[in-house]
C-alpha cells in the first residue's frame, strides 16, 4: 500500500494513495457563508466547484500554516460510482510517500495506526469526513 504522508501540526499522517486524484499548491478560495470553521472554502478544480477542508483546523482544532508545503490533497469522494465528485483536503508538509507492504509484520499495523521505524502514523480514512461533508454538500448543492 503507497501512502501520502502529510503532517496536521507536529503529528504525522497518512492517506491512502489509492483516494488520492492529485496534490497541488494551497490556492486561493472562497469562504462559505455559516459553514463551519474547517471548511476553508471553495475553488474551481478543472471546472468544477469543490470545497477544501482544513484537516488542521478540523481534526487539532487550529488552521494549517500557510508555508509553501501547504497543499491541498484532491481525493475521489466515495459515492455513486458513474458520479465523480471531489473533495480538497489542506494539509501541512505534503511531501513525502512511505510504501507499505502487506506482507510486513502484523504488529507494524494495528487499525489506523502504522509504526515506521520510531514514527508513529496515523493512516486517516477519508470516509470517516462524509457524513459532515453530505451535510455540506447538500446545503452548497457542489
Amino acid at each position: 500500500m503507497l501512502l501520502l504522508l502529510f503532517y496536521l501540526g507536529d503529528q504525522l499522517y497518512a492517506i491512502d494513495s489509492l483516494r488520492v486524484v492529485e496534490v497541488i499548491p494551497r490556492v486561493n478560495v472562497r469562504k462559505l457563508y455559516q459553514a463551519p470553521d474547517y471548511v476553508a472554502g471553495l475553488f474551481n478544480y478543472r471546472g468544477r466547484v469543490i470545497p477544501v477542508i482544513d484537516l488542521s483546523l478540523l481534526i487539532q482544532g487550529k488552521p494549517c500554516s500557510l508555508c509553501l508545503s501547504t497543499r491541498i490533497i484532491i481525493v475521489q469522494y466515495p459515492g455513486k460510482p458513474e458520479q465523480r465528485d471531489y473533495l480538497g483536503l489542506m494539509a501541512e508538509q505534503v511531501t513525502d510517500t512511505l510504501n507499505k507492504s502487506s506482507v510486513e509484520e502484523p504488529e507494524s499495523v494495528r487499525g489506523n495506526i502504522i509504526m515506521d521505524g520510531h514514527r508513529i502514523i496515523e493512516l486517516l480514512c477519508v470516509e470517516s469526513l462524509f457524513p459532515e461533508i453530505e451535510q455540506l454538500r447538500v446545503l452548497y448543492s457542489y
